[in-house]
């Protein structure tokens, strides 16, 4: 079978990665969701009758995650009250608070390392809608965690599987699961889901302010640290209005 369609075996009968902490990344501006993002952040937007942050929530608590860092800039205050409603017995949900600067993906996760107590951990993007296979998701991440070889394991799935992504693509693949970057003006069979599980030495040396993920990234691909493996359920990009509609019709025949 192709490695297209198949969980790629990177460390067979080594176990699983406990994952303990997510952070789950909520403080950007959802400009491209336009008008919804007006009066709320793009976290709260609705999709099947749920909030997007709530999707994210919900997969995390269903995995056993214990902790999840949350990051909050635009319309916080909205943010935060929801979250506060959300909290469960089961995972302490806490706040990292960007309101004196929007920091990106990378700044956002390097300001909320004081908040994370795990060599390793979950980052999830907040606007990415997923229905797990097989094999849920998180779980797929911790059984191809290899901690000797990698410091960033990121959950890919092929360009004819990404609902409402109109991208090139991101990333190519070898048969390792070993990462290697789109090269400029071609497409990559993959794309990125927003849901990686990484190590704190990918934030070593990080640079200060806002910066993007994509700068660690580099460096990970450069040393041959950066990893895929290949989600088995449904993904959609839920960037814009009328991707809603589509994501809500897709859903709705599964």
């Amino acid at each position: 079978m192709s490695r297209f369609s198949k969980p790629l075996s990177l460390r067979p009968n080594m176990g699983e990665a406990r994952i303990r902490t997510a952070m789950v990344l909520a403080a950007g501006l959802g400009k491209r969701m336009r008008p919804l993002t007006a009066t709320r952040p793009k976290p709260l937007v609705e999709v099947a009758g749920k909030a997007l942050l709530d999707h994210v929530l919900d997969h995390l608590r269903a995995a056993g995650i214990q902790r999840a860092v949350v990051n909050v800039h635009y319309l916080a205050d909205a943010l935060e009250a929801h979250i506060k409603r959300k909290s469960s017995p089961g995972m302490e949900i806490i706040i990292s608070d960007e309101r004196d600067l929007l920091l990106e993906t990378g700044g956002g996760v390097t300001r909320a390392l004081p908040l994370i107590e795990d060599d390793h951990f979950l980052v999830v993007n907040s606007d990415n809608l997923w229905v797990d296979g097989p094999v849920d998701a998180i779980r797929l991440l911790g059984q191809r965690w290899d901690d000797a070889k990698m410091d960033a394991l990121l959950l890919l799935v092929p360009q004819a599987r990404a609902n409402c992504h109109s991208g090139p693509g991101d990333f190519h693949m070898d048969a390792n699961g070993v990462l290697a970057r789109r090269r400029p003006g071609k497409v990559a069979p993959f794309v990125f889901t927003g849901v990686q599980l990484v190590s704190r030495r990918l934030f070593a040396d990080a640079p200060e302010g806002p910066f993007s993920t994509n700068i660690l990234w580099d460096r990970a691909i450069a040393a041959g640290r950066a990893f895929g493996v290949v989600h088995q359920g449904l993904w959609f990009d839920v960037g814009s209005p009328p991707a809603i509609a589509r994501t809500e019709a897709l859903l709705a025949t599964e």
